[in-house]
C-alpha cells in the first residue's frame, strides 16, 4: 500500500477517490457535463494509480504535478480551474 506524504510531513494510505473528486470538481467549474467529468476523473485516476503503483511513498505534489500534466494535455480548460481554484485558496 502506497502513502502519501502530506504539505505537512504527514501520511496517509492512498486514496484515488481523492484524486477522482477533485478532478470531477475541476471538471465541473470548467463546465463539463457529468459524463464528461466522469470519463476524465477515470481516464486520469487510472494513470495516477499505475504511477504509484510499487512506490512506498509518493508526495501529494507529485500527483499533483502528475494530474495537471494529463490536465493540460487532455483538458487545458479543466487544468486552468483547478489552477484556478488554488490560486483563490491561497489568499
Amino acid at each position: 500500500m502506497t502513502n502519501v506524504i502530506k504539505k505537512n510531513g504527514t501520511q496517509e494510505p492512498f486514496n484515488i477517490d481523492k484524486v477522482k473528486n477533485v478532478i470531477k470538481i475541476a471538471s465541473k467549474d470548467a463546465g463539463l457535463d457529468e459524463a464528461k467529468q466522469n470519463e476524465l476523473a477515470e481516464s486520469i485516476s487510472s494513470k495516477i494509480e499505475a504511477m504509484v503503483q510499487n512506490q512506498a511513498t509518493i508526495s501529494v505534489s507529485d500527483i499533483r504535478t502528475k494530474v495537471l500534466e494529463e490536465l493540460d494535455a487532455s483538458a487545458p480548460s479543466v487544468a486552468a480551474a483547478w489552477r484556478k481554484f488554488e490560486e483563490t485558496k491561497s489568499k
